[in-house]
């Protein structure tokens, strides 16, 4: 898949809407913000359709993934938007790094835990915030935000001090180029 795609899920009570813009999406958000929800919608939507009460609306299929026969589901899924809650265990397992990696679904991925194996852009990490939108017909709106803001390309960037991760390579590099922009640059040493 490639591009992005809007998404829309929808109940009485409750709405999303939001793009998904990249092979990983994370969504992040305190105890109670709505991630969960968000989730449970879409595999009510998957098992009951009309009859669950749950609008959803995307040029793609969407779809949830649990802890049972997980490998095999990503295997055989392509062309979707695959949402996974916080709690499940492979999110951390190399076998799911390498499995997104070769597939051509986006996943969308709720959780509050850094997820280190995994090759997210900073440009993809949302939060959830309520918005009064829908507050007159009693319904809640739940906006997806940039929790690091807009970033890209062209916006430029000035830094005061570049700290790197390692003290090798990327040092080095990160230390020749901070040199030559007369910016100061340390190593964390890992």
């Amino acid at each position: 898949m490639k591009g992005a795609h809007r998404v829309i899920v929808e109940s009485k009570k409750i709405k999303y809407d939001f793009e998904v813009k990249r092979n990983l999406t994370i969504i992040t958000g305190d105890s109670g913000s709505g991630k969960t929800v968000l989730i449970d919608l879409i595999r009510d939507y998957r098992r009951y359709g009309f009859d669950s009460g749950v609008f959803v609306s995307c040029d793609c299929t969407c779809r949830t993934l649990d802890n049972e026969e997980w490998e095999r589901q990503i295997e055989e899924t392509t062309g979707s938007i695959i949402f996974i809650d916080e709690g499940n265990r492979f999110l951390t397992s190399k076998r799911f790094a390498e499995l997104v990696s070769g597939s051509d679904n986006y996943f969308v991925i709720a959780t509050r835990e850094k997820l280190p194996m995994l090759p997210y852009s900073v440009n993809e990490i949302y939060g959830f915030r309520k918005s009064g939108r829908f507050h007159e017909a009693k319904q809640k709106y739940n906006e997806i935000y940039h929790l690091y803001g807009e970033l890209s390309e062209t916006a430029g960037v000035d830094p005061q001090l570049v700290i790197t991760e390692d003290s090798n390579s990327g040092y080095e590099f990160f230390s020749e180029l901070a040199r030559q922009k007369e910016i100061e640059c340390i190593s964390a040493n890992g």
